[in-house]
């Protein structure tokens, strides 16, 4: 991976409850991560065009397995695409509400990428670490579909090729989300006590609708993904 040495942004935000680490992404374990499918795709997948999508989702190694997502154009104008999630895996890992989600990505610079981590169970569950569209360069979404909420947050350090860190917490009344250190959304709606869902990271392809596709030029699509763990509350700490 590329990621650069300097210039490093703010830590995490210290907080206070004491935290375990229950989950520290490995790409490359079939254990850890089930690839090229998802229950979030009609019959798993590998196409979903009503959500506006031009993927096919595979299984091929070089589209997820490193880290780095890859979207390839197809001759039938679909996209070769990696996806990753927990569900369906040997350890099928779950975050729970409380959970803190920390993860640290390079935005894609192509038109047409769409870049997620999100997470889904059962037709729904979700709540958006982030959604990224390079036509609005400096705009991160942040959505908690569990109960509603939205933010689209414009942002200096948000721009195509930027790497920035991402944190979220999975509050049963309040989903909060930090960008390299700096609290810049809490719904105040939060997922419950009982929300639980698996973890999905992805590169889509933009089909249209809501934002433009590819260039015609464009034959490659890459999104960055160096660093993700989970932490959880301590058990002493309720």
């Amino acid at each position: 991976m590329n990621e650069p040495t300097t210039g490093a942004s703010p830590p995490a935000p210290r907080d206070p409850r004491r935290t375990d680490v229950v989950f520290t992404a490995d790409f490359t374990s079939t254990a850890q991560w089930t690839a090229g499918r998802s229950s979030a795709y009609p019959g798993g997948g590998p196409v979903n065009p009503d959500d506006d999508k031009l993927d096919h989702l595979v299984e091929d190694a070089s589209h997820s397995r490193s880290g780095v997502f890859r979207a390839t154009r197809r001759p039938d104008g679909r996209w070769d695409t990696g996806l990753l999630t927990t569900e369906d895996s040997e350890e099928e890992f779950v975050l729970l509400a409380g959970d803190v989600l920390e993860t640290r990505v390079r935005l894609p610079t192509e038109t047409g990428a769409w870049p997620a981590v999100w997470t889904w169970r059962d037709g729904g569950h979700e709540v958006d670490v982030f959604e990224y569209h390079p036509d609005h360069p400096d705009l991160l979404e942040f959505t908690n579909h569990v109960r509603g909420s939205q933010r689209y947050v414009h942002h200096d350090a948000v721009r195509p090729g930027a790497w920035i860190d991402l944190r979220t917490e999975f509050g049963r009344h309040s989903v909060v989300w930090w960008l390299n250190g700096e609290q810049v959304f809490a719904d105040r709606r939060g997922v419950g006590r009982r929300w639980h869902a698996f973890l999905i990271v992805n590169l889509s392809v933009c089909a249209g609708r809501y934002h433009p596709p590819p260039e015609p030029e464009t034959t490659e699509i890459t999104f960055e993904v160096s660093r993700l763990l989970v932490r959880r509350p301590s058990e002493e700490d309720g």
